[in-house]
């Protein structure tokens, strides 16, 4: 391990990723499903947005909205699996204290992100359901641009606060991260300096870029819920509610896995589990919602057909 002098202290200058080193028996099965979940992941994610720009039956405020989450689901699983397959492959688990700082920031600016941008996509859907005659005054292109960078750029800028202030702890002691990619919780806990300050920084800005963004989504979804029951005829409901049920799954699946991940506790013999619950929360939810859009979504599916037969077509002349 390479060290540097710091008065009458070593400072870390790398950390070791442990990731599944605990179960070497099953690596190479290890890493054969994180590249197929990878390589399904971008060609899923890719998909979408191929299809969102290309398809003029997409041109829509909900599916710019679809295309911004599945750039940013491709981007989310870029930061952590790539790292980790070549961990696998080289059995080279070392990062630097500046790339594991870089994998945080992006990490947790596309988190954030994500919170921010499904309320944007519950704030679309009650707007279509809820205010159907006002829908393309209010959800104009301008709108839509706006919605979608105040998420971007929200994401980001706590992370770039969080991530700033991290080079300023000390790390002095073990270097071994019992986790597979550079969370804050354990990173900080190897700092030998006063965390305080920062897990207080961390827990308030985690508050604000969840928490109003939940509640937004939850209200939203209230609000449609009491708008679809009113409509007299079942055919009405179910055309309604079906146009919002593919992002509901989704809002479910994420911030269902955030809060298994996050919020409960976490023992020491639970230590490998938490594992697994962390992989469904940033390898298996980027993987699921292509799946749950193109099956739950009507318009994705005709526009997968038409790009299909048109590629059939040109392949046959």
């Amino acid at each position: 391990m390479t060290r540097a002098e710091q008065g009458n202290e070593t400072a870390v200058v790398e950390f070791i990723i442990l990731g599944f080193q605990s179960i070497p028996e099953v690596a190479f099965m290890l890493f054969l499903i994180f590249l197929v979940t990878y390589i399904t992941t971008l060609s899923g994610n890719l998909l979408i947005m191929v299809l969102v720009v290309t398809d003029h039956r997409l041109h829509s405020p909900m599916f710019f909205f679809l295309g911004n989450l599945s750039l940013l689901e491709t981007c989310y699983t870029s930061t952590i699996l790539p790292r980790m397959l070549a961990s696998f492959l080289t059995n080279k688990y070392v990062i630097s204290l500046n790339g594991c700082f870089l994998q945080y920031f992006f990490f947790t600016g596309l988190a954030g992100a994500e919170c921010c941008l499904l309320t944007a996509m519950s704030y679309d859907r009650y707007i279509a359901i809820c205010k159907p005659l006002h829908y393309t005054t209010i959800m104009n292109g301008r709108c839509c641009l706006q919605l979608a960078g105040v998420s971007w750029v929200n994401g980001f800028l706590a992370s770039a606060v969080v991530t700033s202030l991290m080079p300023q702890l000390t790390f002095c002691g073990p270097n071994e991260i019992d986790h597979f990619f550079c969370d804050f919780a354990p990173v900080v806990k190897l700092s030998c300096s006063d965390t305080h300050w920062i897990e207080l920084v961390v827990f308030i800005l985690a508050s604000l870029l969840t928490l109003p963004p939940f509640l937004l989504t939850l209200i939203s979804y209230v609000c449609i819920s009491y708008t679809v029951l009113r409509i007299p005829s079942s055919t009405g409901r179910h055309k309604a509610f079906s146009t919002c049920s593919s992002h509901l799954s989704v809002v479910t699946l994420f911030y269902g896995t955030l809060m298994v991940v996050y919020l409960i506790p976490k023992p020491n013999t639970l230590g490998d589990l938490h594992k697994v619950f962390s992989v469904c929360y940033t390898v298996l939810t980027p993987l699921v919602n292509p799946l749950i859009y193109s099956l739950r979504n009507n318009n994705i599916k005709k526009a997968l057909r038409t790009a299909l037969n048109k590629y059939m077509f040109f392949g046959k002349a």
